[in-house]
């Protein structure tokens, strides 16, 4: 290699200041961490000048890129500054596609594949450095690489070299969690970028929003203009609303995204006479620097992936990036020169924005980590040493789906089969639908619908059913027909050739990686393709809820509903394989129908199963079979007595208990009525009360032997009651708050009791006669109130003082009353009269 024309270059970067000290840390084994902003020279820096002083021994070193685009880039950039070829000196290693040979010293690598390295060869032994880049954008699988790099460092590995590089992130918290770091910050060097804000309405269309403000920054600035977007949705039509403008040949439009092709992603790269409008999603933040942008148009939005362990569902939502991502996007615009960058929000609502982005580890599947720590032995996934620890629910949730897929054992351990799926560059569910499908022989179609769930779709419109209409509707089966279709030459069957023929070499690289397996007994194709789905999407089973209808329920309980294109709507069970769980239902935009006898029998279970049936207002019984908690059938059988169908008709009578008590034994009202009055006029006495709670321990008890509240309502609640109480107290209870007292006439009366009055009998004034004083109760402390009837049976008189009615008031009422009812008895003394049952004077009929 020639180095001296290459370090005129590198000593001119920003970053170049902090040369000396990496390479004397590094060279001491001491791990470093390094912040300097986008385009200071980090990535094309700091390798070579490692490499320039034979720091880092004879091994190996490598620098790991979160996106392949990134990776890719950075080998050519490097390998341009060493005056070499890539995949001589420097190479590059990310996902089926690999640039390396024998003599490569500087590898540009994935996170992923720094990973799935680390599966067989956790100890890098012919690896002297890795450098982590980009590590402010916290994914999940970098958390994962610091975490293994420094355990291997600080227990098997000292002299392993590593360097962590940001962007943004503070160095400290990366230093005390690697305990023995170095930092040091590059300020960089930048050129003023005037920053402005539109005040367009946030529902105008985002290609109209940016094409206001295009052809100005065209005319104050003279380099490139880089438009970030959320999404390949958004740029093709933003793309479209800017061709409306009809620009000056000089200009021309292209798009930077994640999935585009390597050679698309390279042209968009490569330096230009002519002026760009480049149209980029997030990858071109951070991971990437174009060269001659001095203008930045920001939509501040992206689409970020978040993980909902609750229904173990994905969810893709579009969401305001924070201030930090805003900043760096803003500083692309002023590398080589002053620039501009526009802002399309009012910038009030600027401050309102998080100030950085939440870490991956707190919104991502967790499995295909968990199942890499399974690989490493790890069994307590919290022991790890993170810097950011994961949440319990999503280490549940991946826990969960890794058993399901027989990836790990009930002690988390990774099987064979896991071992297995470890090999594959895919996530666990597609490894395992790869595995599954090998085994009868229908390897290709597994690989190309593996691709297809992976990279950006290059079908337009409504998809058609699969070719053999005899057989269960598979919406992903269709999709790989048509790409078969394609590779075999018909272009009509995809609406991007380009995305298409991405899949096709992704798919090509898939299959070589599984070895080809005899195939087992005969089965028709589309059976075996579509139960390899089943033994990939186990949880992901789903019941539609009626027939005929579009809506279903899935495992777990989420409801979901058939995309209009899909082919399988109509179908009793389906899988569902691309879901957008962003609604209320989430929308299940690719489905596979499925036989329920394809079930694993492991995970479905018979239960005879009580339920109240609210028309009925009983208890039913249905014998229910279920995949996992997902009701596959059911039928109705005789509902008996027992603890679990009482606790259910005890829930909902308590519900409304006094619509339960019998209405008409107004013996049970008046005892319930007499122990709270007792409660309450001798509380001394500690007497329990019949309150709500012990309505609810009868309730309980009766409902031991009964099903419906019909029964409940004809029960012996009084009898239930009373067995409360011993004997002796129930003589007390009768004694102090009796429930009918004996008149002088010899009639009974009840004394009728109620919550918040006194105690009062209803009688005809008659049947008192001979009465001196008012009867009291509760050992004399209350006095009973009378409602001294007339023959009508209408009060006269209420009163709780019989002996002052005598004297004042009898004689004024006697007068009204004889004048009305002549035939009744109506003494001038009444303490001395004998009181009548009828009310008649003697000898009256």
């Amino acid at each position: 290699m020639r180095y001296e024309n290459r370090n005129e270059t590198v000593r001119s970067l920003p970053v170049a200041e902090c040369f000396a000290g990496i390479t004397a840390a590094v060279g001491a084994c001491i791990p470093v961490v390094l912040k300097a902003p986008p385009g200071a020279g980090k990535t094309t820096g700091v390798p070579p000048e490692l490499i320039r002083h034979n720091v880092i021994g004879a091994g190996q070193l490598l620098l790991i890129q979160p996106r392949r685009m990134a990776a890719r880039a950075a080998a050519s950039q490097l390998a341009r500054r060493m005056r070499t070829q890539v995949g001589q000196e420097v190479g590059y290693h990310v996902r089926f596609d690999k640039q390396v040979t024998a003599g490569t010293r500087l590898i540009a690598m994935t996170t992923g594949v720094l990973l799935r390295r680390m599966a067989t060869d956790p100890l890098l032994d012919d690896v002297s450095c890795v450098i982590l880049d980009e590590f402010h954008e916290r994914g999940l699988e970098t958390d994962l690489a610091l975490g293994m790099l420094h355990r291997v460092r600080t227990t098997l590995r000292p002299e392993l070299k590593l360097v962590v590089m940001s962007a943004t992130l503070d160095p400290e918290p990366i230093v005390a969690f690697l305990g023995d770091a170095q930092p040091f910050t590059s300020a960089g060097r930048s050129f003023p970028v005037e920053v402005r804000y539109s005040n367009m309405p946030a529902r105008e269309p985002l290609g109209n929003r940016v094409t206001a403000v295009l052809p100005s920054l065209l005319g104050s600035t003279s380099g490139h203009v880089l438009v970030f977007l959320p999404g390949v949705g958004e740029i093709r039509s933003t793309r479209r609303a800017i061709e409306s403008l009809r620009l000056s040949d000089d200009v021309f439009i292209c798009e930077l995204f994640g999935s585009m092709s390597p050679r698309d992603q390279d042209a968009v790269l490569e330096p230009s006479h002519r002026r760009k409008v480049i149209l980029a999603t997030n990858v071109a933040e951070t991971s990437i620097t174009i060269p001659g942008v001095t203008a930045v148009i920001d939509s501040g939005l992206a689409r970020v992936l978040r993980f909902d362990a609750r229904v173990g569902l994905p969810k893709l939502q579009l969401e305001p990036i924070s201030q930090a991502s805003v900043d760096q996007r803003a500083g692309r615009a002023g590398r080589t020169e002053p620039g501009c960058c526009v802002r399309l929000w009012p910038e009030v609502t600027h401050r309102a924005r998080r100030p950085a982005d939440t870490p991956e580890i707190h919104r991502a599947d967790f499995s295909s980590a968990l199942l890499m720590l399974a690989a490493w032995g790890e069994r307590d996934v919290f022991d790890f040493p993170w810097l950011t620890p994961p949440l319990p629910e999503t280490v549940d949730a991946a826990r969960d789906l890794l058993r399901r897929l027989d990836a790990i054992d009930p002690l988390g351990r990774v099987t064979a089969l896991g071992q297995q799926m470890l090999n594959l560059p895919l996530h666990p569910r597609l490894a395992r639908l790869v595995i599954e499908a090998s085994k009868a022989g229908d390897q290709d179609r597994a690989a190309l619908a593996a691709a297809l769930l992976t990279e950006r779709c290059p079908f337009a419109g409504e998809t058609p059913p699969p070719a053999s209409s005899s057989q269960l509707p598979c919406d992903l089966l269709g999709r790989v027909t048509r790409l078969q279709r394609f590779r075999a030459g018909d272009t009509s069957t995809v609406a991007s050739a380009a995305a298409a023929n991405q899949i096709l070499q992704v798919a090509e690289q898939i299959a070589r990686s599984v070895e080809r397996q005899p195939a087992g007994s005969p089965s028709p194709a589309e059976e075996s393709f579509q139960r390899a789905l089943l033994a990939a999407y186990p949880d992901r089973v789903a019941r539609l809820r009626r027939p005929g209808e579009d809506r279903g329920v899935m495992v777990g309980g989420r409801g979901v509903k058939l995309d209009r294109s899909s082919s399988c709507r109509g179908a009793e069970f389906f899988l569902c394989l691309d879901v957008d769980s962003a609604g209320t239902e989430a929308l299940v935009r690719i489905a596979s129908a499925i036989d329920a006898s394809w079930l694993d029998e492991r995970l479905i279970r018979q239960v005879d199963e009580p339920f109240f049936h609210p028309t009925l207002q009983a208890v039913v019984a249905r014998r229910r079979r279920y995949y996992d908690d997902l009701l596959l059938h059911e039928s109705p059988i005789e509902c008996q007595p027992c603890d679990a169908v009482a606790e259910l008709l005890a829930q909902h009578a308590a519900q409304d208990l006094a619509g339960v008590l019998p209405a008409k034994d107004h013996e049970l009202s008046r005892f319930i009525a007499r122990v709270g009055f007792l409660c309450q006029s001798m509380p001394e006495y500690g007497l329990g009360p019949l309150d709500v709670p012990a309505l609810h321990d009868v309730l309980r008890s009766l409902c031991q032997s009964r099903t419906s509240i019909a029964q409940l309502r004809t029960a012996p609640w009084l009898d239930h009651l009373r067995a409360l109480y011993d004997y002796e107290t129930l003589r007390w209870i009768d004694q102090q708050a009796p429930s009918r007292i004996t008149l002088p006439s010899g009639n009974s009366a009840v004394i009728q009791y109620a919550a918040g009055k006194p105690p009062w009998l209803a009688a005809r004034i008659q049947e008192l006669f001979g009465w001196t004083q008012t009867p009291r109760i509760a050992g004399g402390r209350v006095a009973v109130q009378l409602h001294l009837l007339g023959p009508n049976h209408r009060p006269q008189q209420i009163t709780e003082d019989l002996e002052n009615f005598w004297k004042t008031t009898y004689t004024v009422v006697r007068k009204e009353l004889r004048r009305r009812y002549p035939k009744h008895h109506w003494p001038e003394e009444p303490l001395t009269a004998t009181a009548t049952p009828r009310g008649l004077a003697r000898g009256g009929s």
